[in-house]
């Protein structure tokens, strides 16, 4: 027993100081892990060149933003979405028609350059060689189809003016001015300060009639505007070719729809009815703005450019793309929910949203059936009147949803809103129509038509 006790009681020291030795190593460990950490933090931006005022080309930012350049080739590689079911139904970024997907749209956009060409935009690295292969227009698009395409654009602006700009053919602007990067770091981006900028006027300008001063914005607005001076609806008028947005009585639908109609404003006249038809563009800022993201102050950034980390050094991840690859950064950092969660949340949206663009277009294609036959029918330019309007009215909303490229997820209450009118004035420009048909005594011959 003697024996033992003292055995024990040798032991005890020893114990103490392997645990202690373990203890320090752990501690040096951690301490020189801070330290390396800090450090890698603290270089995370080095400047070794200076980088010219809206320089466009960005292989020159590469060597002060490696990670950054990296994140943001990706752009050139076609979407990972057109792997993942069944979120390719509803975009990604393979160039595929939209009238190959969905032969109605001949039809909805009859007599118009859509109604031949309409394809799936890709990554912003291919803004540039993407517009130029558009077949819409040919060779005669004006400088405004560039506006948002290459940060050649700000910089021609800045020494030449907007209007000048706009005036300046596609094909003068790449043969004679040499454009040939697209969408980059010198479009968003203080080359000396890295503040992030809006360099188009048609943006500020709009914002300024809405009596809004973005040059007031916080950081976290200009993560939006950055984005929002691009991906909006917009037109421009046929004589100046000066880009604008439709903003003057709000960003809502009513509101833009307003807008045109109080300056008789249309893009086309549709083909089958007769109707002065609006082709609504990309008005994601439109829809995200009554949203519940822009409710909460989530801007387009916090999903679409989530911040990452590389090691200690937190980045905003620039490989721009669907929140739907990267649940875990995009949503997560908000939500307390899994994974499988948050993309059943964006399927049901965007399942329903689909649904509901699907019904309207059933609609909208008996409304043009009507209307067709009811000019056959010999109605009168005064009494097609009411039915081409409404006819009007539901394209445009269905368009909205459309050509928006969240399929409802920016703001799904609004998206199912529009569509629910879209179906219903749809339905009353088949109903107006049906009855010049019945007063014209070919309502029966239209019936046994269908």
């Amino acid at each position: 027993m003697q024996k033992q006790y003292w055995s024990r009681g040798a032991a005890a020291p020893w114990l103490l100081f392997v645990l202690s030795a373990v203890g320090v190593l752990a501690l040096v460990w951690l301490l020189t892990d801070i330290f390396e950490k800090k450090q890698e933090s603290r270089y995370s931006y080095i400047k070794t060149q200076e980088i010219k005022w809206g320089e466009p080309d960005p292989e020159k930012w590469k060597v002060n933003f490696p990670r950054e350049f990296e994140a943001y080739m990706k752009t050139l590689k076609t979407s990972e979405l057109a792997k993942i079911s069944p979120y390719a139904r509803y975009g990604g970024s393979e160039q595929v028609s939209h009238l190959d997907k969905d032969p109605r749209m001949k039809r909805l956009f009859a007599g118009y350059p859509f109604s031949v060409e309409y394809n799936e935009e890709r990554g912003h690295m291919n803004a540039v060689p993407d517009m130029l292969n558009i077949k819409r227009l040919g060779d005669k698009k004006p400088g405004t189809c560039m506006t948002c395409k290459s940060p050649q654009v700000p910089l021609f602006m800045e020494e030449h003016g907007a209007q000048a700009f706009y005036n300046t053919p596609v094909t003068e602007l790449v043969e004679k001015f040499g454009f040939k990067h697209s969408i980059s770091c010198g479009d968003c981006h203080n080359s000396e300060t890295m503040e992030l900028l809006v360099r188009r006027p048609a943006y500020i300008e709009a914002q300024a009639k809405r009596g809004i001063d973005i040059t007031t914005h916080e950081q976290n607005l200009k993560r939006t505007d950055a984005c929002a001076q691009c991906h909006v609806e917009y037109y421009w008028p046929k004589e100046t070719k000066y880009l604008t947005f439709p903003w003057a009585k709000g960003t809502s639908i009513d509101s833009i729809e307003a807008y045109y109609d109080s300056m008789g404003f249309y893009d086309w006249v549709h083909a089958e009815t007769g109707a002065h038809m609006i082709k609504i563009q990309h008005p994601e800022y439109e829809m995200w703005s009554s949203g519940i993201h822009s409710r909460s102050g989530v801007g387009c950034a916090d999903c679409h450019m989530p911040y990452t980390r590389d090691g200690s050094i937190k980045i905003t991840d620039h490989w721009i793309r669907s929140p739907y690859m990267n649940l875990t950064n995009a949503c997560l950092t908000c939500h307390r929910d899994s994974e499988d969660e948050m993309a059943m949340r964006i399927r049901e949206i965007q399942d329903r949203t689909y649904n509901l663009m699907d019904r309207s277009e059933v609609a909208l294609i008996a409304a043009i059936d009507a209307i067709k036959a009811a000019i056959e029918a010999g109605s009168t330019e005064e009494e097609l009147a009411e039915c081409r309007a409404l006819h009007r009215k539901s394209q445009i909303r269905w368009d909205f949803v459309s050509a928006e490229n969240s399929m409802g997820f920016h703001s799904p209450q609004e998206a199912t809103r529009m569509l629910g009118d879209a179906i219903d004035y749809a339905r009353q420009a088949e109903l107006s129509a049906t009855k010049l048909l019945a007063k014209h005594g070919k309502l029966e011959v239209a019936a046994l038509a269908k």
